[in-house]
């Protein structure tokens, strides 16, 4: 069973902008809000050359990085063409305006690469 950790309300992401959340183990997550208000969490890592995407430029169901311009899924957290790479994506519930993050992802996930890049 899952359980989820309250995080934010959703007016309390910027509008096409993101909110970071630091993990205890290390690696912050960012959430992000579009126009749509839809929420996304991902690794606040690019996977190209390691920019914080939480600074980025939100459009559409993408994020720009700051560093380099890529463009980054904010669906599936992956590069679009030509770029390629990945950044780990976190399960998201909105539940009466709540932002809500899964505790194991959160735990676990991705802890591996935030190591290996520092």
């Amino acid at each position: 069973m899952t359980q989820w950790k309250a995080i934010c309300r959703v007016e309390d992401i910027p509008r096409l902008g993101a909110r970071r959340v630091q993990r205890p183990a290390g690696g912050a997550v960012a959430i992000f809000r579009n126009a749509d208000d839809q929420v996304f969490a991902l690794l606040d890592r690019c996977p190209h050359k390691g920019g914080p995407l939480s600074q980025g430029i939100v459009f559409g169901t993408s994020v720009a990085c700051p560093l380099h311009n890529w463009t980054i899924g904010l669906d599936d957290g992956c590069a679009r063409e030509p770029d390629h790479g990945c950044t780990p994506r976190f399960t998201v519930k909105i539940d009466d305006g709540q932002v809500y993050l899964d505790v194991e992802e959160l735990d676990t996930l991705a802890l591996d690469e935030v190591k290996a890049a520092a």
